[in-house]
């Protein structure tokens, strides 16, 4: 299990922007498996790192977000993409990709809804601006209202 899977996204990207300011001071490899370091934190205080990629649950950071829990701060992913800067390059690879699909996904979406919407006659049309209206009648009003409406 990877160190970047278990953390949150929020801790991930942080870990990855840390990572490209160089805010790992130091550290050091204890086994095979296991690291520990000092990280630079936001306001320049300084935390003490305990990495074990093996099973990174055991990771430690005396940072407010992660001490005394088991979760993977963005410390914790700082000193691992700092001993791995190749896993750093994956991350940022993997996130593209997984955003050009999304993006491919949502035109393909887009496209169906088109053709979905020409081949309606007007009542479903209707009925289905009606239904949206009732999920958000600011944008339908923004969107399609306001700017047709004499006051």
């Amino acid at each position: 299990m990877k160190v970047v899977n278990i953390a949150s996204g929020n801790s991930a990207w942080r870990g990855l922007n840390y990572f490209k300011e160089k805010k790992i001071i130091k550290y050091d490899k204890i086994s095979d498996f296991e690291y520990k370091g000092k990280v630079k934190g936001s306001k320049k205080e300084v935390y003490d790192i305990f990495l074990d990629i093996e099973h990174p649950r055991k990771s430690k950071c005396n940072c407010p977000h992660a001490k005394d829990r088991r979760v993977i701060c963005k410390h914790i992913v700082a000193l691992y993409f700092t001993i791995f800067p190749q896993a750093a390059e994956n991350f940022i690879k993997e996130q593209e990709k997984a955003q050009e699909e999304y993006e491919e996904y949502q035109n393909v979406l887009y496209e169906k809804t088109i053709k979905y919407i020409y081949s309606m006659p007007k009542k479903d049309l209707q009925e289905a601006l009606i239904a949206i209206l009732n999920i958000s009648p600011d944008f339908v009003y923004e969107r399609f209202v306001r700017d047709h409406i004499d006051y």
